[in-house]
């Protein structure tokens, strides 16, 4: 689906906020071409080919300043992980995390993810993040938000069987809503045995700036799925 299809529920506003250091505005000029991912005809992108094509891919989508993002790929040398976000900020973030620690193992999407989602041959991501999209708190924005029914298909026709997807926010409602979304379509089993398993941050979690900023209206929640 193009841009502008997208734009009249687009999930993001303006996509670039102050100007760029000049050390930041080379790496988007000069080393973000090199971590791109091409175009493809929709359903026809293998990601582990954008590797070595034999390792696991993840999935990040809206990598906010990248820390998750960049924790999980030094945690991780043998994975290949995909990130898309369409904040030129947080891209840079990210590539600066990249060179700084030399990390080799990431791909990057500066733009809508569901464009690239899109893209993604059937079963072929082995784990996804969703980590504090915008919530959208208004009533009458919430159409806007990233996890809904639709989305939520998408997701589980890249997914291999087996794989997981973390969704987190700090909005009660969009916790509600996602919840009741994901396990509403069948696709996905919820792997919470007890209140502190979405309460509490998961062992592998990368914290992030913004999720301590505490911005939203009740504490992290974490919800851990499993695809069917």
């Amino acid at each position: 689906m193009s841009e502008q299809q997208h734009q009249k529920h687009r999930l993001y506003g303006r996509a670039a906020g102050k100007p760029l250091s000049k050390r930041q505005q080379a790496l988007i000029d000069d080393v973000l071409p090199t971590l791109g991912i091409p175009a493809t005809a929709a359903g026809q992108l293998q990601p582990a080919s954008l590797f070595d094509g034999k390792r696991d891919v993840w999935l990040e989508i809206g990598f906010g300043g990248g820390e998750h993002l960049a924790g999980q790929a030094t945690r991780h040398p043998d994975v290949g992980f995909i990130g898309a976000e369409p904040f030129v900020d947080g891209v840079a973030k990210l590539l600066t995390a990249l060179d700084e620690q030399a990390l080799s193992n990431v791909k990057v999407r500066r733009g809508d993810a569901r464009d690239l989602v899109a893209q993604f041959a059937d079963k072929s991501i082995d784990r996804g993040f969703i980590l504090f999209p915008d919530p959208w708190p208004k009533t009458r924005h919430r159409k806007r938000r990233l996890v809904q029914s639709d989305f939520i298909v998408e997701l589980a026709r890249i997914l291999k069987p087996g794989a997981r997807l973390r969704f987190a926010t700090d909005w009660a409602d969009y916790a509600n809503r996602a919840l009741a979304d994901v396990t509403r379509s069948g696709l996905f089993d919820w792997t919470a045995a007890r209140a502190n398993d979405w309460r509490v941050a998961p062992a592998d979690h990368v914290t992030t700036r913004y999720q301590e900023k505490r911005l939203g209206d009740c504490a992290p929640v974490f919800l851990d799925f499993v695809r069917v």
